[in-house]
């Protein structure tokens, strides 16, 4: 992505409301499927500018990894020091050394490449039972000036997710999409981008008054709730939990 974007994530991601809500998402569905504490090893791969990391601490200790000197530099001004430089189609870690491995809009980049392989990479870091948490953008067609900025190569589908997971040894576990809410507004502004693009290199992500976040977030709150139940048929973010299938000797 362009450099002025971590940046921009860092001065706003503990109170724009996208970045709220996706964490009040992921930590409700994280607490579903690891209910009580414990002494877990967790690679957060593409770990951008740390704030994951801080939310990911009451589920075990956590390793942030990501590609990126600038990425790592603004997470080490969080005071975060369990990093590790690296691209996530080679994971610098032995065989079966995670308990998780959580990715957060990451895959979804140019600079990745095959996704698939990236897919492999945490299978093999991952411990026999070990899960994968992977959250991305949806749909190719909602494509917009945002994603020339931020360097989209690709959108998912959950259909699409669920294949990925089971040719990488992936048994899927939970598939859905999240902020549904909103769908319609975001496909309202794709709409009018098209005919009138945009000028200059700014992205989706810009500071908004206090009362617009503290709305939006709600909504997705509520999303949160929803989800540690259910699963939600569209929307802007899709999101696949998968487990790494445990090896039977043969017989």
């Amino acid at each position: 992505m362009e450099p002025s974007e971590y940046q921009t994530m860092f001065s706003v991601e503990e109170r724009h409301w996208w970045y709220v809500g996706m964490q009040e998402i992921s930590t409700a569905l994280l607490r579903r499927f690891y209910p009580q504490p414990a002494t877990r090893q967790i690679l957060d791969a593409g770990c951008g500018t740390g704030a994951a990391l801080r939310y990911l601490e009451p589920f075990g200790q956590v390793t942030g990894l990501d590609y990126s000197d600038l990425a790592l530099a603004f997470c080490r001004r969080r005071q975060l020091n369990r990093l590790c430089q690296g691209t996530v189609r080679a994971l610098p870690f032995g065989d079966g050394r995670f308990d998780l491995v959580t990715s957060f809009d990451v895959l979804y980049h140019r600079a990745v490449g095959g996704y698939p392989d990236a897919l492999a990479e945490f299978n093999r870091v991952l411990k026999p039972g070990g899960r994968l948490f992977l959250r991305l953008p949806a749909y190719n067609w909602l494509r917009g000036h945002h994603d020339q900025v931020i360097h989209t190569e690709r959108r998912f589908t959950a259909g699409e997710l669920c294949r990925a997971l089971r040719q990488t040894g992936f048994l899927p576990e939970k598939l859905t999409y999240a902020n549904t809410l909103l769908f319609p507004l975001a496909l309202a502004k794709r709409l009018a981008e098209r005919a009138r693009p945009p000028q200059g290199a700014a992205s989706d992500i810009t500071p908004n008054p206090a009362w617009q976040d503290n709305l939006l977030a709600r909504m997705l709150r509520a999303e949160a709730r929803w989800l540690t139940r259910g699963s939600l048929p569209a929307g802007l973010t899709v999101i696949a939990i998968g487990k790494k299938q445990e090896t039977t000797s043969a017989q």
